[in-house]
């Protein structure tokens, strides 16, 4: 429901905020300057005593001090304090004038009364209910003033006179500040909206800049990705494969083929693992974020390519939480996938086990093997070695952890821990 607005409400109230002078206001504020103006030689013309030095000099001055005062009340409308010794030094000034103007002029004083309600309305034009009581103080102040020089039988041809005038004046300038505040209030819109406008274009600018460094970004993560995966996979593989063969290639120039075959089958089975290492590359690549299926489904398809491909037996034990955001359940699967694809490379090992697991609201996935093992102290920063920069690097995104145990000769234990945040299980 829409609440009625005050007649004398010209703006929103919000009686702290100073109200901002336009070019029209400070129009109507200089027609008041040309009515005291006018006043004062109207009152000249038809009071001749007024025209004599001794009366003509405090006239002049009293009315010199009322236009100066018209002149500094839209200044005073900030501060409020000294707005109420403002309207009484304005009446004080407007009574004496037409006092000093006498029977004659006192019809033209009525416009400086007029002057000052017209005033009183713009410096007050968001606080309604001060308005209308400076406003019938004026009128008043007016009444008693042309009472005092007519007499009390005048009374009905004043307000026959001053209601009309009073009416058209407090309309024309309740009106007038309402369409000087709404053009004001539009200005603002404008310049709000182009404000807002720029402030959009920035957006949208910083937003391609994101974009681009995140797309470079991706790309330069991409980039390490495959970096890593053709350094485990095909240039290991023909590393080992170039050094079997040149065993092979030394034991037949000494005449041993039965050493020369045993190295030969060995290289054979190299040559399949990165193959098969290969294949899971590009298959990496190709699927992307379509792969299918529970983790568990797709955890249990990689270890049996893990069999099939080593020979290495691999055990497995899977109850993950549930439920799992895809984006974890795809660096749980790449982290057992790494974790088997190092088995195969190092370890030389006869059995496996895998491990996920859900431990203190997270997922823990442990890949463990009865290899040769190593030493982590000799392999602490060796870039490469057991795929170890690239499981820190899986887990790190996730806010997640990474632990191995390994001894030479007592296997290798890898241990991730990837949390799930509270909105997963709500």
């Amino acid at each position: 429901m829409n609440t009625p607005q005050p007649l004398l409400a010209v703006g929103p109230v919000t009686s702290a905020s100073p109200v901002p002078r336009t070019r029209d206001e400070r129009l109507i504020h200089m027609v008041m300057l040309l009515v005291v103006v006018s006043v004062y030689g109207w009152s000249l013309i038809a009071s001749p005593d007024l025209r004599v030095p001794a009366r003509l000099i405090p006239f002049t001055g009293l009315m010199l001090l009322h236009a100066g005062l018209h002149l500094i009340g839209p200044r005073l409308s900030p501060r409020r304090r000294w707005l109420p010794i403002y309207f009484v030094a304005q009446g004080v000034l407007v009574f004496i004038i037409n006092q000093m103007t006498g029977l004659s002029g006192a019809t033209y004083g009525l416009y400086l009364y007029l002057g000052l309600v017209a005033q009183s309305i713009g410096l007050l034009n968001n606080r309604a209910r001060l308005t209308a009581s400076v406003v019938a103080a004026y009128l008043t102040l007016a009444t008693i003033n042309f009472i005092w020089l007519w007499g009390w039988a005048s009374l009905p041809a004043f307000l026959l006179l001053a209601a009309p005038q009073t009416f058209f004046v407090i309309a024309f300038v309740i009106l007038f500040f309402r369409q000087a505040n709404a053009r004001r209030r539009t200005q603002e819109l404008l310049s709000e909206l182009e404000t807002a406008h720029r402030g959009l274009e920035s957006a949208h600018r910083q937003l391609a800049e994101y974009a681009a460094r995140v797309e470079d970004f991706t790309l330069v993560n991409e980039r390490q990705r495959l970096a890593r995966e053709l350094h485990d996979t095909l240039a290991q593989g023909l590393a080992g494969l170039i050094l079997q063969l040149e065993a092979v290639d030394q034991q037949l120039t000494r005449d041993r083929p039965q050493r020369a075959q045993v190295i030969a089958q060995q290289a054979m089975t190299r040559a399949r693992l990165t193959l098969a290492d290969a294949r899971r590359a590009i298959d990496d690549l190709r699927a992307g974020d379509t792969a299918s299926g529970s983790l568990a489904e797709r955890v249990r398809a990689e270890i049996e390519r893990f069999t099939a491909a080593t020979g290495i037996p691999c055990e497995l034990d899977c109850t993950p939480p549930s439920p799992i955001p895809d984006s974890l359940q795809e660096h749980a699967f790449r982290a057992v996938a790494e974790g088997l694809a190092n088995v195969a490379r190092h370890a030389r090992a006869r059995r496996a086990w895998v491990r996920l697991a859900e431990v203190n609201g997270g997922l823990e996935i442990v890949v463990r093997d009865d290899g040769v093992g190593f030493d982590l102290a000799e392999v602490n920063g060796r870039a490469g070695h057991y795929g170890l920069i690239g499981l820190h690097e899986r887990v790190r995104p996730m806010g997640g952890s990474f632990e191995v145990t390994s001894k030479p000769g007592q296997g290798t234990t890898l241990t991730l821990r990837l949390p799930i945040t509270e909105s997963v299980h709500g």
